[in-house]
């Protein structure tokens, strides 16, 4: 589905990030990953490789504007231009009511999970439209649609992603770009390891998506990749949860 086309993934180094990596890769496109973490992009880079895919890996903080910018620069210089672009780089910050909320944790969370995505758009969308177009794809949540009370950071940067999305789709799709955004329900990835750990914590997870499990990241790779396709073309501004039945409670 992507054969030659060059695909840029932020939060590249485990996780959703890694999973879209290794099916995008498998579909085969050109990838330039990005991640905080050097050591476990290397270690993507290797399994991306050895599935027949060139890649390019930079380390980046999405936080960081400048290095939004110096990334698709680094895509650019290398393969001279980037068709998909999926802001996926997240964290899940801390966890606490609002009023016992610090500032410095709301900063934080809002810094990489909504104004990373701004960012990583107001780089990606000169330079996509200067190729005739392309795909971004962002990574949002179930928690981009409803509350949850111990997470109001994460919620309003995850609502605020779907927001953004919808804006960027309004503005360049009659130009050849298409904007999305995908809603991850619970997902067995390291974010979640800490919740993971407790059984308890664990089986109410479970309990909260009718399908009666937790997500892979496999599951939502295969979405995005589906919504970087030539297939998805007739799709933008739109929210695609794919979270076990969580929304349909």
């Amino acid at each position: 589905m992507l054969k030659d086309k060059v695909v840029l993934v932020t939060g590249a180094a485990s996780g959703i990030g890694q999973a879209i990596a290794l099916v995008a890769a498998r579909e085969g496109a050109r990838l330039v990953l990005s991640d905080i973490d050097e050591h476990a992009g290397q270690s993507v880079v290797k399994q991306v490789r050895d599935l027949g895919a060139e890649v390019l890996f930079a380390t980046s903080d999405v936080g960081k504007p400048d290095d939004a910018q110096a990334l698709v620069n680094q895509a650019l210089a290398h393969y001279g231009q980037i068709d998909v672009a999926c802001n996926n780089a997240g964290i899940g910050g801390a966890i606490a009511l609002l009023a016992d909320y610090k500032t410095d944790d709301w900063a934080h969370v809002i810094s990489i999970n909504l104004s990373g995505v701004f960012y990583g758009m107001r780089a990606q969308i000169p330079a996509m439209l200067k190729g005739g177009g392309g795909a971004i794809i962002n990574t949002a949540s179930i928690l981009g649609m409803v509350g949850m009370a111990t997470a109001p950071a994460y919620t309003a940067a995850k609502h605020g992603v779907i927001g953004l999305t919808q804006a960027a789709a309004l503005a360049y799709s009659a130009q050849g770009l298409r904007i999305n955004a995908v809603g991850p329900g619970f997902i067995h990835t390291p974010m979640l390891n800490a919740l993971e750990a407790d059984a308890d914590v664990k089986a109410g997870l479970i309990a909260a998506h009718p399908i009666g499990r937790l997500g892979l990241p496999e599951e939502v790779a295969e979405l995005v990749v589906w919504l970087a396709s030539s297939r998805a073309s007739f799709v933008t501004g739109a929210y695609y949860p794919v979270d076990g039945g969580y929304l349909a409670r």
